[in-house]
């Protein structure tokens, strides 16, 4: 449907590279939780940005209604930029592929949006059927992005003139954008007496995926190096092999 541009409030921004399994099904959630929480079709859109994906993700999108754009070079910074590059409304939601909004949190979130005193925001998560020490370190997530305001990636909200402002996601990092990117935000919109939030009441359902695709192993191993090398990781995409292997 092309919406125009007047009644836009949300441009729900999806990056996806190899999701033809979920995306139809991410992008129907959408619509559903929308509507729950009182928001016309017509005041919203959704955005794909394919990610050099080799599979049918961006036809499948497609048929699902969304709009779909392309970024060649395989980095989510880079897909989250190129699918807000084709916003139009003055709100976006960057939301991961694998992530599964309520209707409770999308009322939540379009509160916050209709609050001229924030800049932007994330929200606390939830996992079902992963093993202790990935459930154990979701609610240490939680309880260190209330603490610092930091935005999970799966779901980051925020003006889009914020996010001109900053000039979006930093390209430097292949992983963690997001907390740079909150840091920044946090920055722009502290200037002008906006303040960023950390919705909680309705925690966001995402995959837990990666605890069972990689091995505890796997997992412990790329903690031991992010924690021997903070300042190189994020910025190194071979180390990155988690985020970037394609295993799904």
């Amino acid at each position: 449907m092309d919406v125009p541009p007047a009644c836009l409030r949300l441009s729900v921004v999806i990056p996806a590279y190899n999701e033809a399994k979920l995306i139809a099904g991410t992008i129907a959630t959408v619509r559903e939780s929308l509507a729950g929480a009182g928001l016309e079709e017509g005041a919203y859109e959704i955005i794909v940005c394919d990610n050099a994906s080799t599979d049918s993700t961006a036809a499948l999108a497609a048929r699902a209604g969304a709009a779909v754009v392309f970024e060649p070079e395989r980095q989510i910074a880079r897909a989250r930029n190129a699918g807000a590059s084709r916003a139009r409304a003055p709100a976006l939601l960057f939301l991961d592929a694998d992530s599964w909004p309520d209707a409770a949190l999308m009322g939540e979130l379009l509160t916050a949006l209709a609050d001229d005193r924030v800049v932007a925001g994330g929200c606390t998560m939830r996992m079902h059927g992963v093993p202790r020490s990935i459930a154990l370190g979701v609610r240490m997530w939680n309880l260190t992005s209330r603490l610092c305001r930091w935005a999970a990636g799966a779901f980051i909200f925020c003006r889009r003139d914020a996010f001109q402002g900053i000039g979006g996601f930093g390209l430097d990092y292949y992983v963690a954008e997001e907390i740079d990117f909150s840091r920044r935000i946090k920055r722009w919109g502290a200037s002008r007496g906006l303040r960023f939030r950390i919705l909680h009441r309705h925690p966001l359902l995402t995959s837990g995926r990666k605890g069972t695709l990689y091995s505890q192993r796997e997992i412990w191993f790329l903690m031991l190096s992010m924690l021997r090398h903070p300042r190189s990781f994020f910025r190194d995409r071979e180390s990155l092999h988690m985020w970037y292997d394609g295993r799904r």
